[in-house]
């Protein structure tokens, strides 16, 4: 089994969410952020988390929500494109653009599709 390597270099940039169209911000706490803050949607770019070597670029749409112990909230996420699956921890406590604690309540409460 191939360990999971998270690369962080060159890679926590702005950028527009391809779902809502809001303008994201780069988190400030020395991780990466990869999903819109506003609507929770990413794209799929990763391989590896953080290394942007995934050709898809399809939506991801967050499908679930989970509560880690280690991680806090967790954001599930299938790629409407290829079906990629993958989990991103929320980022609630980034002090210039946390994540919506409205749209992570109405994830929650949603069914799994």
């Amino acid at each position: 089994m191939t360990a999971r390597r998270f690369t962080v270099q060159g890679t926590n940039n702005a950028f527009i969410c391809a779902h809502c169209g809001a303008s994201v911000q780069p988190l400030q706490n020395g991780s990466v952020r990869n999903h819109c803050p506003e609507c929770l949607h990413s794209l799929h770019v990763d391989v590896q988390p953080g290394d942007r070597a995934s050709d898809c670029h399809g939506v991801m749409v967050p499908v679930g929500v989970e509560q880690s112990g280690k991680k806090g909230w967790v954001i599930l996420y299938r790629c409407q494109k290829c079906g990629f699956t993958g989990r991103n921890k929320a980022a609630l406590d980034d002090p210039v653009q946390p994540d919506s604690w409205d749209a992570l309540v109405a994830l929650s409460s949603r069914r799994r599709e």
